[in-house]
């Protein structure tokens, strides 16, 4: 049996005896194809338990408990790892990402992800020009911006970057807010004569979308490198906003031959943006069947968008929703409702989340959407209010800590108030299940443990303080797991390490649960198991990035 929890500050840990958990194997059963031993298992079960072992047949855990009761599982076949000592948790759950997209630029990009330094970022920069053909597009698409680098956020200039990438054309986009080329990018899209490089966000977008994009042979190869960035960071799964029709057939068909590393559950919608569209929309809501897949991709909800003009930007001070939009978005809502769909739908800033409210609140009169799993994305202005009638309409939140990376922009834009973006302590106080997406890779970086260490200490990538309410470790790490299996509808199967779930854990270069504060941003996985195959090593697979 497992006496005794390691680490005196793991609050709510459980120290449970092997014989509990493994009282569902019969000794008639099989013998484990796989015993990882010796470990600090975080099984982040309802208990918090904490064990030493785990045993796994085919793609699923068939016990957890103490080194001498899982090794009674063991037979002539069974493989073994030695953890060592080290710290395991379940595979990271991202509830919400845009990365579909990412695996048709990913050959293209140099990502910032959780670099803390302007030294750092350009040592990046210059690497990954001395890898490129000379000639060749160079190009960052978000998941940073200036105020991380704590030595030197000031904007880049052109000349800064002539002088390290002289002979590429470049672009670098900072989140959604802004973008800065060198001469040679400012050329190849038609702008020589720009003075400085520095584009605001209403223009970039223009820019972007004459950069170049993996296609054919070259995407497959692209997104193969992207899912091993995703596996190397510790995601093992998550929410696909948006599951583009010419990338989507290159994960189906890795699905159906085994070959899929990661799970991806899909939030797909009728992208209504005008009355017009609406129209075309309502019928076919019905229609949509979802859960048609299997484990590793499937469609499981509607979204992120219900009515285009009342999406939120990211960087406006606040909303106005006009009676005509709410209208149009009360309509299609109705019909999402009448259809007993799940919904996930993008809701920000507070005048937005008031009125969808209020819409919700009539259409539940008429069709019931307590049981439907209707979720708000990105919530960073939630409040104590909000949460209470979501409580009461049986809704959840899938939040989006922008400020990982937005908070300099942030306090820019909002203020005082930046620093409740979001209020981790009051949605979590609310008694509200929710989880934590990213909404990478544009709108912030991608990293979970960047995520997990901002939500423990409040500081941002590169330092700075931006969040005040704070939430401890545990609650972080539940959020990113078990809470986000019930938002991606997979609670039977994922999200926690107990016998019958999936395979998919992380075995981490120091423990989550003691290593200083400070350090949980740091922390990096050593393996990645996706239904317990072994989907990257950090022994003997080489950084690309």
């Amino acid at each position: 049996m497992v006496r005794r929890c390691e680490g005196a500050r793991v609050r709510k840990a459980v120290c449970l005896g092997a014989f509990l958990l493994v009282a569902t194997v019969s000794g008639q059963q099989p013998a484990a194809d796989l015993i990882l031993s010796n470990g600090k298992v975080i099984t982040v079960d309802e208990r918090f338990t904490i064990a030493q072992a785990v045993a796994i047949r085919g793609d699923r855990i068939v016990a957890v408990g103490s080194n001498q009761d899982i090794g009674r599982l063991a037979g002539a076949a069974t493989r073994r790892i030695d953890l060592r000592g080290r710290a395991v948790t379940p595979g990271i759950i991202d509830n919400h990402m845009h990365l579909l997209r990412y695996g048709t630029t990913w050959q293209y990009e140099v990502r910032w992800d959780g670099v803390g330094t302007r030294k750092d970022a350009l040592e990046k920069l210059r690497a990954k020009a001395q890898a490129t053909r000379p000639g060749e597009w160079i190009y960052t698409l978000g998941g940073w911006a200036m105020e991380q680098f704590a030595d030197d956020a000031k904007p880049f200039t052109k000349q800064e970057l002539d002088r390290v990438v002289p002979d590429h054309p470049v672009l670098l986009q900072a989140s959604y807010y802004e973008a800065y080329l060198n001469s040679r990018g400012l050329q190849a899209v038609g702008m020589p004569d720009h003075p400085t490089g520095r584009i605001p966000e209403d223009a970039f977008r223009a820019l972007v979308a004459k950069l170049p994009t993996a296609e054919g042979a070259a995407l497959g190869a692209s997104t193969r490198g992207m899912i091993q960035d995703v596996n190397r960071s510790g995601v093992t799964t998550f929410g696909s906003a948006g599951c583009e029709a010419d990338v989507l057939p290159v994960y189906q068909k890795w699905a159906a031959a085994g070959q899929l590393n990661v799970r991806v559950f899909c939030i797909t919608g009728q992208g209504a943006g005008n009355p017009q569209q609406v129209e075309r929309a309502l019928p076919l809501i019905g229609q949509m069947k979802l859960f048609q897949g299997n484990d590793f991709i499937n469609h499981v909800t509607y979204g992120e968008s219900v009515y285009g003009p009342l999406h939120d930007p990211m960087f406006i001070p606040s909303s106005n929703p006009t009676p005509e939009q709410l209208a149009q978005w009360k309509r299609l809502a109705t019909e999402i409702a009448k259809a007993r769909l799940p919904l996930h739908v993008h809701a920000n800033l507070t005048n937005t989340i008031d009125a969808f409210l209020d819409q919700i609140e009539q259409v539940h009169k008429e069709y019931p959407i307590t049981n439907l799993r209707w979720v708000f994305a990105h919530a960073n202005q939630l409040n104590a209010s909000h949460l209470e009638r979501m409580k009461r309409l049986g809704m959840y939140a899938a939040v989006h800590p922008w400020a990982v990376i937005n908070g300099g922009i942030n306090q820019r834009i909002f203020g005082d108030a930046a620093l409740d973006m979001a209020p981790l302590a009051t949605i979590q106080n609310s008694g509200i299940v929710w989880g934590f997406g990213s909404d990478g890779s544009r709108a912030n970086q991608i990293l979970p443990f960047q995520t997990l260490g901002w939500a423990v200490t409040g500081r941002m990538v590169g330092g700075a303080k931006v969040l005040r309410q704070t939430i401890s470790r545990e609650d972080a790490l539940i959020a990113h797991t078990r809470r986000n299996a019930f938002l991606v509808f997979q609670e039977n199967n994922l999200g926690s390490i107990q016998a019958g779930k999936f395979a998919d854990l992380i075995v981490l270069d120091r423990d989550y649960l003691t290593v200083p504060a400070d350090q949980i941003k740091d922390i990096k996985p050593v393996m990645t198991m996706v239904g317990g195959r072994v989907v990257y090593d950090g022994e003997t697979a080489p950084s690309t990035r």
